[in-house]
């Protein structure tokens, strides 16, 4: 959503780091720029402006024009103009005294119903918390039928439908349900319209007040630009929202919705849909968001869904490997398969600092997931002595492959030259040690945006890094990484070895 409005931002920071110092000129100009820019990416004029001057007050000053930086400070003064724009801090999801109720409210077609299941299958399995979904919905042929589909594909419980009943005795009926059944949360998904009217507006005050919820969140669809921030106003005004789920982050938007919503409505972006997939679903993060805006990369969140993605065994045989720098065609599949559960090619390289004009040039030669089924279908071709011995691979042999997989023997030689390039990587990094790496890391970043990497990579939560069983694949250990290495000082915990 955002690489549009984080393509012109990189532009104007180019402009800067070009030159050895700046004046109020150079940051008025840049300024400008800014301005255009969000107002293209569909950003509410009001909050342009005050952004604007906000960046203004803190750029113009001796601090930033005398910096040996001066354009890696204003950098990070944009950044941290962005995390207040989106809401300074993370809010959570609250929880009361069991059952507590989750209020879904929003227009139709804005992914009320399928996200009220992703909520589901999240407090499932990352909070730990027994669900219970229930359909409001009388109105929209088979919508109550949907949800319970939805509640079997994704194992949440759902209220059975009883025909006849009115939403607020629905509501009421599944409250019941939830404290006779030791239910934690009790999903209620309302009705929803083409557009706002009194008659939607008044079923949801009335389910509101006889349910008192813990939490109403509005579900807007992104992709909808500044009608979002309208709506989520008028319910807000009507039924008091306590939270918003963005849907379609994914897509193709300006992302004007998302940077505009906390700061003209004053109510959190809590939870944001980022695919079809029932766990596409992300605690929304204002400062990692304002990190792959300003192409400084997403790395805590990279690494929780390493976290999520990478078994525990895999990834401790895998490090034991690139210890010794040995690498083959089963680790390379094995690579690939995890590369692909954590979202493909160029989900992975936005979240790596500097890398994001990268990703659009992979997106922009086609390269997708479907590159890296037609090398798993050459690997899988080989013989087992073949993938652990490469050398083994001769001209007969890459034809019988070619054949088998469906490919040509150039295919099989890129392939093989890119695996010999990944040994080389290997034994390089054997004999440098991470402390070097990470050097090189930071003299490619820059001072200020591996400083905001290292601060980032403190926020972990350090128990995640145990999950790992004490290693990452490819880097070892954390903790004797992140421990033993000044660029990134814990404190972290020693994992297991």
């Amino acid at each position: 959503m955002f690489e549009s409005l984080g393509d012109r931002l990189g532009k104007v920071f180019g402009k800067l780091r070009g030159k050895g110092s700046l004046n109020e000129t150079d940051v008025s100009d840049a300024l400008r720029e800014i301005r255009v820019a969000l107002l293209e990416a569909d950003v509410a004029l009001p909050v342009v402006k005050q952004f604007v001057e906000t960046v203004r007050e803190r750029a113009v000053g001796q601090e930033v024009i005398r910096s040996v930086t001066p354009a890696q400070q204003v950098v990070k003064i944009v950044h941290d103009a962005l995390v207040d724009m989106l809401g300074s801090d993370t809010t959570d999801l609250n929880f009361a005294t069991p059952p507590c109720a989750y209020l879904m409210v929003g227009l139709q077609g804005s992914g009320k119903t399928t996200t009220s299941a992703k909520i589901g299958k999240f407090l499932t399995d990352k909070q730990r918390k027994k669900v219970l979904m229930a359909s409001l919905d009388v109105y929209r042929p088979a919508a109550q039928e949907q949800l319970a589909q939805l509640g079997r594909q994704t194992g949440v419980a759902t209220l059975p439908v009883i025909e006849g009943q009115k939403p607020v005795d629905i509501a009421l009926r599944a409250m019941d349900t939830a404290r006779k059944e030791g239910y934690d949360v009790v999903i209620l998904d309302t009705a929803g319209r083409l557009s706002i009217d009194e008659a939607m507006m008044a079923e949801a005050k009335a389910v509101r007040d006889t349910i008192n919820p813990t939490e109403t969140l509005l579900v807007v669809d992104a992709m909808t630009g500044q009608d979002a921030v309208n709506t989520a106003s008028a319910f807000d005004a009507q039924v008091a929202v306590t939270g918003i789920v963005l849907t379609r982050v994914d897509g193709d938007a300006r992302g004007g919705a998302a940077l505009s919503m906390k700061a003209v409505t004053g109510k959190p972006i809590k939870l944001i849909g980022v695919g079809e997939k029932w766990d596409a679903l992300e605690q929304f993060h204002p400062d990692r968001i304002a990190g792959r805006i300003l192409g400084m990369g997403d790395v805590v969140s990279l690494v929780e869904k390493a976290v999520e993605t990478i078994d525990q065994e895999d990834a401790m045989k895998m490090a034991q490997k690139f210890q010794k720098g040995d690498f083959d065609f089963n680790d390379l599949l094995s690579q690939m398969r995890q590369m692909q559960k954590m979202g493909g090619v160029s989900s992975l390289v936005k979240m790596l600092p500097g890398l994001g004009q990268m990703a659009s040039q992979l997106e922009n030669a086609n390269i997708d997931d479907g590159a890296l089924k037609k090398q798993e279908a050459i690997i899988l071709s080989m013989t087992p002595a073949e993938r652990s011995r490469p050398e083994l691979l001769n001209a007969s042999r890459k034809r019988r492959i070619a054949t088998g997989s469906g490919t040509t023997v150039q295919d099989i030689n890129k392939l093989h030259k890119q695996l010999q390039q990944m040994q080389t990587v290997m034994k390089r990094m054997k004999k440098m040690g991470m402390g070097k790496m990470m050097g090189m890391m930071k003299g490619m970043m820059g001072e200020k945006d591996a400083a905001l990497m290292t601060e980032n990579m403190k926020n972990l939560d350090p128990s995640m890094l145990n999950k790992f069983g004490g290693s990452m694949p490819g880097f070892g250990n954390p903790a004797d990484i992140l421990g033993s290495n000044p660029f990134l000082k814990g404190p972290f915990p020693k994992g297991k070895k």
